[in-house]
């Protein structure tokens, strides 16, 4: 799964790398966590991109409760298409989720070393997500909401976890945004080279923020 991450570079730099413009409130974030806001691209109804905020777990449309989106952090890639929470989403919203790394705890015996993932080249990239307009019948409240992608580790993530988010490069990106269907096996097929290394246990608390918790510990 995908639980944590972070995203720091300029959004606006970072979203036009993925074919976007456009503004949006978003701040230098070290330990985002489900609930939060995180900084995404998707089409536009001129069928340009854009840069947009979404709630990190997705509340389907016809949900009665908004609740069910801190359950739907994550959609598995496996069954995404076929899954009544997503399967709407997965043909007309698709979207990525924009970051510069993200965490994952790997399970040494009974102690879990949390480590930060990045790109080789240390450039930001993109996560494939959906996302959702939900509305409530009483209030009128709207959300809009996204899970992340995952599938199962590739050789390098396998020494940590056995799944990881699906990462995209520009390329990727754009085969996803189209909607094709065969997106996830290309992304999969071109995962950009990453890297990792074990970081400060202060990340387990997602009240905790700054860029001393991506900073390697020995």
């Amino acid at each position: 799964m995908c639980g944590r991450f972070a995203f720091y570079s300029p959004s606006e730099a970072t979203a036009a790398l993925f074919g976007a413009s456009g503004s949006a409130p978003v701040e230098a974030r070290y330990n985002i966590a489900p609930t939060q806001y995180v900084a995404a691209v998707r089409n536009a109804d001129d069928e340009s991109r854009e840069l947009t905020v979404f709630r990190w777990g997705l509340v389907p449309f016809w949900a009665k409760d908004p609740s069910i989106g801190n359950r739907m952090i994550n959609a598995r890639a496996e069954t995404v298409a076929e899954k009544p929470a997503f399967r709407a989403a997965y043909r007309h919203r698709r979207c990525i989720v924009l970051a510069d790394g993200f965490y994952e705890w790997r399970r040494e015996g009974s102690v879990k070393t949390p480590y930060y993932v990045s790109g080789a080249d240390g450039q930001p990239f993109a996560f494939a997500a959906l996302w959702e307009n939900w509305t409530s019948k009483e209030s009128g409240e709207t959300i809009e909401s996204t899970t992340l992608i995952t599938t199962e580790a590739n050789e390098f993530m396998a020494a940590l976890h056995h799944r990881m988010p699906v990462v995209l490069s520009p390329e990727t990106a754009n085969r996803w945004l189209t909607g094709d269907d065969e997106a996830i096996e290309f992304a999969l097929e071109n995962t950009p080279e990453l890297r990792a290394w074990p970081v400060d246990r202060r990340v387990n608390n997602a009240r905790n923020e700054g860029e001393d918790l991506i900073q390697a510990v020995s």
